[in-house]
This record gives C-alpha cells, structure tokens and sequence, in this order.
C-alpha cells in the first residue's frame, strides 16, 4: 500500500525507494552515473515524473549557472556583517545586482578589493560565495588560490601561468558561473596573473568554453597606503569618512597598483585593457569599528555582549598614525584571537 504523495504529487514510498537506491550506489564508492541513471529510472517507469538532474541535484552539489541572486540577503549579509565599508557594501552590491540580472553579459565580472589586513576584504569573498553558491567557499564551483601557497616560486612562473589557465578553462566548462578568489595578490609574482586575460576580455568564447558568467575576486594590500592617506585627509578636514567616494580613490588605486612592483598587478594587461570592472577600497578601520566586531564575534559564539569586554579587547589594539591614533594598525584580524583570553 503506498504511503502518502508528496507535494509534486509522487508517493513517498517513491521517493524512500530511490533515496535507498541511491545510498546503495554511494556506497559502492561514488554515484556514477550508470547507478544512479538505473534508480532514476526504475521510479521514473512508475512516475513518469523524474529526471537524472532533479534527483542528482537533491543528494549532490549542482551548477545554476541562472540561478537568481537574492539581492535582499546579500544587502543585509553586508549590512550586518561588514563594518566600515561603506564604499565597498555599495559597489558590491550594485556590481553583483547588476551582472547577476544581465541575462547576456559581455566579460567576466572582475572585482579587485584593496586595503590593509584586517579591513575586512577575506570576510566579504566569503559573503560573496555564500551567496553566490549555497556551499559558499565549501563549494565546487568556488575556487581559492593564496598566493604564497599556489605560485611561491618566482622561476616556476611559467609553469604556474600553464596551470592557472588549465584550472579556470577546466572548473568554467564544468560550471560557468564558476567564481574565483585569488588571496594575497600583493605577493604573487608580477605576470602570473596575465595568463587569465583572455579569460577576462570581451571575448564570446575562448576554444568553445564562455567565461562571461564567471567571477573573478582578487584581494590585496597594495595600495593600503593610499586608502589611507585618502582616509586622513578627511578626517583632517573634518569631513566624515562616509562622504569618502568611490571617485576619490579608484583611479588612484588602478594607476598606484599598475606602478607597484609589489602588487601583483604591476604592469598588468588586465589594468593597461580596462579589464577590472572595479576597484574596491577597503578603508582603515577607527577604534567604533573595533568595537562592533568585537560584538559581532561573541554573538558568534553564543555568548552575552559584555560592554567591559569588548571596550578591554577594542584598547589592547594598536592604533595609528603615532600622534592622531585614529585607526587600527591590524583592523580587526586579532579579534578572535584576543577574546580567547576572555
């Protein structure tokens, strides 16, 4: 006797049978394709109802190369998660908006985030992903490359230049709406980078793969300097740092990251071919900022917000320039390590 139908209207016994079938095949090692396609198609012959990628998709990771993005959870992810970013909430949103409802764009979207550590560049490529692909940076078809880890050999830059072209034309033929991070751009060695340009450019195709739906996120410290010094004279002028605009620091940013030897950028053809949609400046952060993640990071962890404990952790923090003492030297990179104490 069958059980209940589900909601699409298939008894549940069904859906038990096929769930077992599938277990079964997992078990056996991995879920190939012969196994499943089998399963899949004992209760289709019942059905009538189901396909190979609806039941795949349920037990494992797909690509949705057109699924939407929900515009409502990614403003309030960066609106409650990333603080002191006023610039950057604004210009990522609206870039990821945009790109994501542009059914036919013409390039890859390319997102460059600049600004000191702790600035909170690592902590919005996580929002990102999450956004973008259920697992976040757990997913399949979300791709970290750290400098230093990746490409730490100055005289293998061809060999990293070969294999960097092989991991993006491999990951976007198998998900199109792949995404890519790559960490510390500041040390990776000047050209490296270049190999990905035809990636990035106007191109339809690139030896029959598009890349016009993938995601490009490089993170660096190069041009920290500048922020900063844009940042001070604000502050020196009286000026609140949330009138701080885009256009007072991006050409600067392009043009102090091509002439930076020490960018990873340096010289690039992705600058010098206007392949970088944006460059995003992430600003110094003041002691209020501090003390909100403080905050944010024990409601993390389940606990009480003790107002003597986040001002204790928010002083024990080094502060800059020597005389001013307006922003943090580490932002909020030791937050973490320094309520372990508490």
């Amino acid at each position: 006797m069958w059980l209940a139908s589900g909601r699409s209207g298939v008894p549940e016994a069904l859906w038990l049978l096929l769930l077992l079938l599938l277990l079964a095949a997992r078990g056996a090692a991995a879920l190939e394709p012969l196994s499943v396609g089998l399963a899949i198609g004992v209760v289709s012959a019942f059905t009538g109802y189901l396909s190979y990628e609806d039941w795949y998709c349920r037990f494992a990771e797909c690509c949705d190369a057109q699924r939407p993005l929900n515009v409502s959870a990614l403003k309030l992810d960066l609106e409650e998660k990333l603080f002191g970013q006023h610039l950057a909430k604004e210009v990522i949103l609206k870039a990821l908006t945009g790109f994501k409802n542009n059914r036919n764009p013409k390039k890859p979207l390319t997102l460059s985030l600049h600004g000191w550590a702790g600035t909170g560049k690592n902590f919005v490529s996580q929002i990102v992903a999450e956004n973008l692909h259920r697992r976040g940076l757990k997913s399949n078809f979300v791709h970290l490359y750290v400098s230093t880890l990746h490409f730490p050999h100055e005289q293998k830059i061809k060999l990293y230049q070969d294999q960097l072209q092989k991991w993006i034309r491999g990951n976007v033929s198998a998900c199109a709406s792949s995404v890519f991070i790559f960490d510390e751009m500041d040390k990776l060695h000047p050209g490296i980078i270049d190999a990905i340009k035809p990636f990035l450019d106007y191109y339809e195709q690139v030896d029959g793969v598009s890349y016009r739906r993938a995601i490009f996120i490089f993170l660096s410290n190069a041009g920290g300097d500048l922020i900063t010094r844009t940042a001070l004279d604000f502050w020196r002028a009286g000026r609140q740092r949330e009138e701080i605009q885009l256009k007072d620091l991006e050409t600067v940013l392009s043009v102090g990251v091509f002439n930076n030897k020490r960018s990873g950028l340096w010289h690039s053809g992705l600058i010098d071919r206007n392949l970088i949609d944006y460059f995003i400046p992430f600003l110094p952060l003041e002691y209020k900022h501090v003390q909100m993640c403080v905050r944010a990071e024990l409601r993390a962890r389940g606990a009480a917000v003790d107002e003597e404990v986040v001002t204790k952790v928010a002083q024990e923090m080094t502060f800059f320039p020597k005389d001013e003492k307006i922003y943090s030297d580490k932002g909020c990179k030791t937050v973490q390590s320094r309520l372990d104490f508490y």
